[in-house]
This record gives structure tokens, C-alpha cells and sequence, in this order.
């Protein structure tokens, strides 16, 4: 058994970085305790060497070029929080491994994009690739995936993946007030970036939850494969009337296989009120996977932060000190299945449809008769009142049907001259 300390490099200084050099620092011989070792940062590489972060580097060796940390004999792991799924952040990963050294990374484009690679790299290497970081911050759903839930042949995982949205969400649902209004006060608390298009558009939900779909189902990741949409169309009126229905609106990240493949999708959502995802609001995440045998299981917790994420970060570091090196993904990288990739057109589900309409005789008679032709079954009708000539809003629920069929629908409907808007579309997930 190893007694000698685990020697770590950490790459990147930045939010990540430094909660994670003060964790270790704080806890220092707690880690010692639980690890039968202890935990020490020997070397560090950031951008400015001069700035103040709050924490004490001055003991650890500096490198202003990262590469240098897998050049360091005297590391053992080497600690990715650089970000960006290519560039430096690549190429340390890939030197790394290849020098012998574990990697620890929070960086989930990085895995979305590269992990079946790197996972080979490491498992042909002996060492490790953490990223429990890279998911849901402070919950440890890779660690639940990959060992807790070894036991069950898992049949759909999906969650709460990104805390700016579902912050933005609730907020929008709470106060009544806009997308913009909302997104511009979450930027002033810190919850999002100043360029927020990663969040807001999904891409950052796809990437976490194509790398929960390879933990899942034992296949290769497939980044290109998930279907993508943001959350920038959701509107008050929208979530007004998700109230009215039963529903709250979330963006979920989905997977499952279905007899058309793996699908994989990110999409805004609503959900019954009458499950426990409805009420995850705020900066949380949450993460639910089905189970043959343990059935539904749900894992929430804050999903960004230095705080939590320097946790999960650690929680890799603890395995490493431990000795404990799995498979990356849960089985042999070589193992892992090419699952063919279910394409979005032939989804089933239900949907709720808003038009703004012109209030004039023969609307609602145009707009069926496009629902009927595409073979699209209407579950209920919201028209409120009368206004000849105003615009109002018509809403709509459908039965199950084909996505195909529902955008033949909906397009035949926006050519209308009197449907003033493309119609708004969001699915109705049945968890």
C-alpha cells in the first residue's frame, strides 16, 4: 500500500482552481485520514503568477506553461481546470497520460468531446481519468452511476444539468417578469456569464448529459448526436399557462434507448407538478436515473461553484489516493458500444402548442384542420373570451404522437395569415 503523499499539479487558478487548493488545504488532515495519506499541491501553472487568488501557492513550483505539470517528475496527478474542449487543455490531458500521470479534470467539454480517447489513454496507461467534476458540481452521479448503480441495467437517465437556467426558469415562474429581465439579474448575482450562450442555448446541458448516456449505457460518447435547444423562446405567458396545466417548466437533459437507438436530447420541458424534479428551482441540479432493479433514483444538489465543484474534484483525487482506478466510462473503453443515434423526427410524446392568433371567424377551424391532416390528436384547447380582431393566445395539448407529424403540423400553421408568430412548441414529458 502507498503511504507517501499523493503529489498533485493543478492547472488553472481560476474559480475551480482555487476552491480546490483551499479544500485541500483546509482539510488536509482530514483527507490524510480518510486516505492513509496525504494529499499535497507540489505544483501549479496559471496565467499570472503575480496575482492575488486568496490561497497560499508560494510552497508549490510554478509553471507559466502547463504542459510542464506532465513534464514534472515529481507529480503524480495532474489536475485539468484550464477549460475548453480542445487546445491546452487537450493536449495536457493527452501528455499526462501518456507520462504516467492520473488526470483529474472538471472539464466537461473536454469529455464530451474527447472522452472515449482519453479513456482508452488512460486504461492502456494504468492511471486514472477523473471527472466527477465535469457533472452536476457537488453530486456525485458519476461515481452513483458507475459504481452505486452497477448492479441495474439503467433504462433512462435525465435531470437539471445547468443551474443558470433552471435559476432563470424558477425565477421567471416566481415573479412573472421576462427572459431578459431575469437573465440580466442572474448575470448581476454571478449565476451567468457575461457571454451566457453556452447555458442558455443548451450546451452545456448536451455536454454533461452525453457523457451521463456513455455511464449509462456503456457506449461511446456521442456529442454530435444530441439534439440541442435553449431556452431563450420561453416566454411568461408560456409558463403562466404551464401553471394553468399542471406543469412547471424545466430544461432537462434526456436519455434513453428506445427501438430506434440511443436518443439523446436537451430541450425545455414540462413536467408535472406532481413530481419531485418540478419543485428542484434555483441554482440546483438534479439528476434522476431508472434502474431495472433499484427502479428511480434522484440525486440533487448545487451543480456549480467552487465550493462544490472543488468537492467532486477532491472525490476523484480520495479514489486516486486510495488507489482505486476503474474503468472510466464503467466498462473497458474497448468495450464500449457504438449505439446507433435515434433521430429527434421520430420522438413520441405529447406537446403544448401557444399561437397568437388573429380572433376571427375560421381560425381555429385552419389550425385543427392542419392537426387533423398530420394525423396530430388535440387533448385540450385554451381560447379565453372574445376580442374580433385582436391578437390572442390559443393554446393546445396534443395526444402522443410523432414529432414528424407535429412539425408537419406546426409548419402548415405557421403559413397561416392569421397565426402572427411561429408557434411556440414545448414537449410534454411524461417522468
Amino acid at each position: 500500500m502507498v503511504t507517501g503523499p499523493l503529489r498533485i499539479g493543478v492547472a488553472g487558478l481560476g474559480t475551480v482552481g482555487v476552491g480546490t487548493v483551499r479544500l485541500l488545504a483546509e482539510h488536509a488532515d482530514l483527507l490524510a485520514q480518510r486516505c492513509g495519506r496525504r494529499l499535497e499541491v507540489a505544483a501549479v501553472s496559471a496565467r499570472e503568477r503575480n496575482r492575488d487568488r486568496g490561497v497560499d501557492v508560494s510552497e508549490a513550483r510554478w509553471y507559466d506553461d502547463a504542459q510542464g505539470l506532465a513534464a514534472d517528475a515529481d507529480i503524480d496527478v495532474v489536475v485539468e481546470l484550464i477549460g475548453g474542449a480542445d487546445g491546452v487543455a487537450l493536449d495536457l490531458c493527452r501528455a499526462a497520460i501518456k507520462a504516467g500521470k492520473h488526470v483529474v479534470t472538471a472539464n466537461k467539454a473536454l469529455i464530451a468531446g474527447h472522452g472515449s480517447e482519453l479513456a482508452a489513454l488512460a486504461e492502456s496507461a494504468g492511471v486514472a481519468l477523473g471527472y466527477e467534476a465535469a457533472v452536476g458540481g457537488g453530486i456525485p452521479i458519476v461515481k452513483a452511476l458507475r459504481e452505486g448503480l452497477a448492479a441495474n441495467r439503467v433504462d433512462r437517465v435525465y435531470g437539471i444539468l445547468n443551474g443558470t437556467c433552471n435559476y432563470i426558469l424558477s425565477a421567471m415562474r416566481e415573479s412573472g417578469r421576462d427572459f431578459a429581465e431575469v437573465l440580466a439579474e442572474a448575470q448581476r448575482l454571478g449565476y451567468a456569464e457575461a457571454d451566457p450562450g453556452f447555458d442558455i442555448d443548451g450546451v452545456d446541458s448536451a455536454h454533461k448529459l452525453a457523457i451521463l448516456a456513455s455511464l449509462a449505457f456503456g457506449c461511446r460518447l456521442d456529442f454530435d448526436a444530441v439534439h440541442i435547444e435553449g431556452i431563450r423562446h420561453v416566454s411568461p405567458l408560456d409558463i403562466d399557462y404551464a401553471l394553468e396545466l399542471g406543469y412547471h417548466i424545466k430544461l432537462l437533459g434526456i436519455a434513453g434507448l428506445t427501438e430506434r437507438g440511443l436518443e439523446q436530447r436537451v430541450h425545455p420541458c414540462m413536467v408535472s407538478v406532481d413530481v419531485p424534479i418540478a419543485h428542484v428551482d434555483g441554482v440546483f441540479n438534479a439528476v434522476v436515473a431508472e434502474g431495472d432493479f433499484v427502479d428511480r433514483t434522484m440525486f440533487s444538489g448545487r451543480g456549480a461553484g467552487a465550493g462544490p465543484t472543488a468537492s467532486a474534484v477532491v472525490a476523484d483525487l480520495v479514489d486516486i489516493a486510495r488507489n482505486r482506478i476503474l474503468p472510466v466510462f464503467g466498462i473497458p473503453a474497448g468495450e464500449l458500444a457504438d449505439i446507433p443515434a435515434a433521430s429527434m423526427e421520430n420522438h413520441f410524446g405529447a406537446y403544448y402548442i401557444r399561437l397568437m392568433v388573429v380572433d376571427r371567424p375560421g381560425v381555429m377551424a385552419d389550425v385543427t384542420a392542419a392537426l387533423r391532416d398530420a394525423e396530430v390528436s388535440v387533448e385540450a384547447l385554451i381560447q379565453r373570451g372574445r376580442n374580433p380582431g385582436d391578437v390572442v393566445p390559443v393554446v393546445l395539448t396534443t395526444h402522443e404522437t410523432e414529432e414528424r407529424a407535429m412539425r408537419q403540423a406546426l409548419s402548415r400553421i405557421g403559413e397561416l395569415d392569421t397565426v402572427l408568430e411561429a408557434p411556440h412548441m414545448i414537449r410534454i414529458e411524461q417522468l
